[in-house]
């Protein structure tokens, strides 16, 4: 941690390790009101109250009785500049063991934490990459010196990095679907690397680009043929929805199914046709799957879904007993069910599809505006 004015800088990583850990931090956020009930920093040992910055610029007296004055706190904003201010006038007022957060909410939403999820057979392995501001889940096959990455966020440093560490090339990208709450990397990363883009040719058909269809049946190798990557169409998110089936153990189910709740069908506004497809992949294509399948979602949408070293993870069969999406007695219970709980839309999803698509190409600081506040691929039976 560094320090500035008497305030120390915690940095994104620093305060994924706290909440990873379980660690109680008391935190305060200055972001308006509106901006914090959207979309906030959660943990299950995290405490935190919102105060906003336009009420603390004349002093912040009238507030320290609900800030604790004998441990740690975080102070967060958007962007860093007001949490740093607020920090000062808490120092200036007495209190001793403040900090900021780095880069604000903004460095927050763009953190990925690699976290390894097994060894393969053959050697491999197996890492997701948990971007726990979002919710964003994404994947690293390594085998015998060559790697693929599964539903690439726009951060692609980061897994170049990091293939570089394991000694690995990244020979493929792929996406299990066209994405619509975030900015998908797998183009920009495999177009550095020199890789091979994978899409399912069914969400691909306003495509600008050149790509690999990824189609049923089809396998892709990464490695000596060691590790294979099985494509499972299971539409009902998209109507290309494509799942993989990794070292015959594990299902990336990308935002179809998650540990528990479920994708949602109406984000290319199609909420009617696409309900159906997603019934079927759920009560039938993964019923027919061997139930000892470990699921690999594209999102979690709680933090209790994070397990020891904040891997998300579920046996297919132990997700049929707990996820209420999965009980519904029939069709036509699933279709209100789904169709009646579904949340309101992601930030720009609109733009977001059309940037997958190649159709518009905005700036590095547009994509970050258009990526921020909570993933909102999932529907929660409340």
């Amino acid at each position: 941690m560094t320090t500035t004015t008497g305030i120390n800088a915690m940095t994104a990583q620093e305060l994924t390790k706290i909440i990873l850990n379980k660690e109680h931090l008391f935190i305060v956020d200055v972001r308006n009101e509106s901006d914090f009930n959207n979309w906030k920093v959660e943990g299950e040992q995290i405490e935190i109250i919102n105060l906003p910055y336009f009420d603390l610029l004349d002093g912040v007296d009238h507030v320290l009785e609900q800030i604790p004055d004998n441990e740690p706190v975080l102070v967060i904003c958007a962007k860093e500049g007001s949490s740093i201010f607020v920090a000062e006038q808490l120092v200036a007022a007495g209190r001793t063991q403040l900090f900021y957060l780095q880069g604000g909410m903004k460095s927050w939403s763009e953190y990925l934490a690699p976290v390894k999820v097994a060894e393969l057979q053959n050697g491999g392995e197996l890492f997701q990459f948990v971007r726990i501001g979002k919710g964003c889940l994404s994947y690293m096959i390594i085998s015998e010196g060559e790697a693929a990455v599964v539903d690439t966020l726009r951060m692609t440093d980061i897994y170049e990095q990091f293939a570089r560490e394991k000694g690995a090339l990244i020979t493929h990208t792929i996406d299990t679907h066209l994405h619509a709450d975030h900015i998908s990397g797998g183009k920009k990363l495999a177009e550095s690397v020199g890789a091979t883009y994978w899409l399912p040719s069914k969400d691909a058909e306003e495509l600008t680009f050149d790509y690999a269809k990824l189609e049923d049946g089809h396998a892709i190798t990464v490695g000596n043929t060691t590790i294979n990557i099985q494509p499972i169409y299971s539409p009902g998110h998209t109507f290309g929805s494509t799942s993989l089936i990794v070292d015959q153990q594990y299902l990336l189910t990308g935002d179809i199914l998650f540990i528990q709740s479920i994708g949602r069908p109406d984000l290319a506004g199609k909420a009617e046709d696409w309900v159906g497809d997603l019934h079927t992949t759920l009560y039938t294509r993964y019923k027919d799957l061997p139930e000892d399948l470990i699921v690999l979602p594209a999102h979690f949408g709680s933090i209790t879904e994070l397990g020891k070293g904040g891997k998300v993870s579920a046996r297919l069969a132990d997700i049929y007993q707990t996820n209420p999406g999965l009980s519904l007695q029939s069709e036509t219970e699933f279709r209100n069910r789904v169709t009646a709980n579904l949340p309101e839309h992601p930030n720009a999803y609109q733009e977001i599809r059309q940037t997958n698509m190649g159709k518009i190409t905005p700036t590095e600081e547009e994509q970050r505006d258009m990526e921020m506040g909570p993933n909102r691929c999932a529907i929660h039976d409340h």
